[in-house]
């Protein structure tokens, strides 16, 4: 590769990372290619890029995007390093411990997720957890609905219970 070329790969990464609040770095080596075909075809599924950077350039593109501080995640950029970018926080988490129930790989090595940095492997297991934007507002309009349905099936059984009542005692009026 030459400087060009490396210039060009360095403004691609950093272009695709300013884009991005949700990317994990993951380490996918020592997988043989029928493993690492069928990673990509999940990512692919799940709606997740994952693409294989060299560390350097990777570090080089980190520093030059402004307004995001990712010195953390330096530390880890050894080794194969493979970007897993996706629009929900926890799919990539998701993906990788459904995919090491098979394997050993991939392993995380970092994450940044809407600001916030995660550091190692040990991780994984929080991050999937981490609620997606969609669920915690499914969760909140289920918790703002259930009231309104608790009042309105009060009030309809209520209201045949004193329908019930006041025909009952015109009924033994007559």
């Amino acid at each position: 590769m030459n400087r060009v070329e490396k210039q060009q790969a360095i403004d691609a990464i950093a272009e695709t990372l300013s884009d991005a609040n949700v990317f994990y770095l993951a380490d996918a080596s020592s997988m043989d290619a029928s493993n690492t075909s069928n990673l990509r075809r999940q990512c692919f599924n799940k709606n997740i890029q994952m693409t294989v950077v060299k560390n350097k350039l990777l570090q080089k593109a980190m520093e030059k995007i402004e307004g995001k501080d990712y010195s953390e995640m330096y530390s880890v950029l050894a080794g194969p390093t493979a970007i897993m970018i996706a629009e929900v926080g926890n799919a990539p988490a998701k993906l990788i411990k459904e995919f090491r129930k098979k394997s050993d790989r991939p392993i995380l090595k970092a994450a940044y997720i809407d600001e916030s940095i995660y550091i190692g492997d040990d991780q994984l297991e929080a991050l999937s957890n981490i609620k997606s934007k969609e669920e915690l507002l499914g969760e909140i309009v289920t918790l703002l609905q259930s009231p309104a349905k608790n009042v309105v099936s009060a009030l309809k059984s209520g209201g045949s219970t004193i329908a019930g009542l006041v025909k009952t005692l015109s009924e033994r009026e007559n």
